[in-house]
């Protein structure tokens, strides 16, 4: 990481003396020390137009004022180095800690009310994402990855029935409090890797699991749902998405996780979801 990140900072004018590690779960995000700039490398085998098709949607969303934080602005981007997709992004100093869920809801309906935007989006498919996540898993006994393609095979079945409520949309793919950032007085969405063409439903479903699955109280996903103007736990396709999504949740930490605390807890979620334990609280990895 260090290494391509010199590389690339020295392409641009940039000094990476010093930088701090912010994030490292799927791409490597580095605060730069002497420039408020911050710099995400693609995890390595990562396909470069899912990072060019989202450098060139979040410059669409920039010249429309969405609230989004902004790429560094006078660069080409992506940059490749090594085969691998790096971008520049303006740093935004954080005081008060993660959004608060509400403070999700207006950037989040505006973006599911956007027109077609001109880069091609992916569908949304998360089944496939759960069973390519299984495939490449190793941490797990074969007894807890049949299970889970298992309930993966059965969910599937099960969505064909489902009846939306809202129309077809751009979706962010992982909406959470940890994928938004203040500027200034307004909120502004973060981490464009999962954008995708959808549902919003599965937008709005990946909230409500963040705010009941991580510690939160209920009026913290009420005053979400009340902004927003619709409850997804009200409507008739939830607990299907909300499965769906939860099980998406397991599998992609199951296919990252290596360090002994993680791989206990992706067990331990495991553990919940054969009880069919909705309300048990899980941890941030």
């Amino acid at each position: 990481m260090n290494a391509i990140l010199a590389r690339a900072c020295s392409a641009v004018g940039l000094d990476s003396t010093g930088a701090e590690v912010l994030r490292g779960h799927t791409n490597a995000v580095v605060r730069l020390l002497d420039t408020p700039v911050v710099v995400k490398i693609a995890r390595k085998g990562t396909p470069l137009s899912v990072t060019d098709r989202m450098a060139t949607f979040v410059r669409w969303l920039m010249k429309r004022d969405f609230p989004t934080v902004p790429l560094l602005p006078g660069i080409e981007q992506p940059l490749i180095v090594d085969q691998q997709a790096v971008t520049f992004w303006t740093y935004l100093p954080q005081v008060f800690g993660p959004v608060a869920a509400a403070d999700l809801a207006s950037p989040l309906k505006m973006l599911h009310h956007l027109p077609a935007p001109p880069a091609e989006m992916r569908r949304l498919d998360n089944i496939a994402a759960i069973r390519n996540s299984l495939s490449v898993t190793r941490i797990l006994p074969d007894s807890d990855v049949e299970f889970l393609y298992s309930r993966a095979d059965s969910l599937e079945h099960g969505v064909r029935s489902v009846s939306y409520a809202l129309p077809a949309a751009v979706v962010q793919g992982d909406p959470q409090h940890r994928n938004a950032l203040k500027d200034g007085d307004r909120t502004v969405l973060c981490d464009w890797d999962t954008i995708a063409f959808g549902q919003p439903e599965w937008d709005l479903v990946t909230i409500e699991i963040h705010c009941r699955r991580f510690g939160y109280e209920p009026d913290h996903y009420k005053a979400f749902a009340d902004i927003y103007g619709f409850d997804v736990t009200k409507w008739s396709g939830y607990a299907t998405l909300r499965d769906i999504r939860e099980l998406r949740m397991i599998t992609t930490n199951a296919r990252r996780a290596h360090k002994p605390e993680t791989v206990a807890e992706v067990r331990q979620r495991i553990a919940g979801l054969r009880k069919m334990d909705t309300g048990a609280k899980w941890n941030i990895l």
